[in-house]
């Protein structure tokens, strides 16, 4: 439960204007409560908004009270949507599977008849 609690500080926002930058983001939240960080998430390629950001307050009791309050809030046209930021997944791995060392052996060479190169 210790990473549960920890976790709690930092808040998901979701259907943000794609104009928004983290300053802005932060200036949202700032006045109900000590705002670690305010990042808004972008492309890797284009660097464009992708429409959501995640906002780490000091201290749970201030991210629980900027969720109730902002919530539901218009900004830009946009009702926000805040919600406690889950945990990373551990990996986002491929399709599972392919690739490999094709030159490696499974078993023994001689129940094969031999060598395959």
């Amino acid at each position: 439960m210790k990473g549960y609690y920890k976790m709690a500080k930092k808040l998901y926002v979701g259907n943000l204007s794609f104009d928004t930058t983290d300053q802005e983001l932060e200036a949202i939240f700032a006045e109900h409560g000590e705002v670690v960080s305010a990042t808004v998430v972008t492309d890797r390629y284009t660097n464009k908004s992708r429409g959501f950001g995640f906002v780490e307050f000091a201290d749970e009791a201030s991210a629980k009270k900027a969720q109730e309050a902002v919530n539901g809030q218009d900004v830009g046209g946009r009702a926000l949507r805040v919600d406690e930021a889950k945990e990373p997944r551990e990996s986002r791995g491929g399709s599972g599977g392919g690739g490999g060392d094709r030159s490696r052996s499974y078993g023994s060479s001689s129940s094969r008849g031999g060598s395959r190169y």
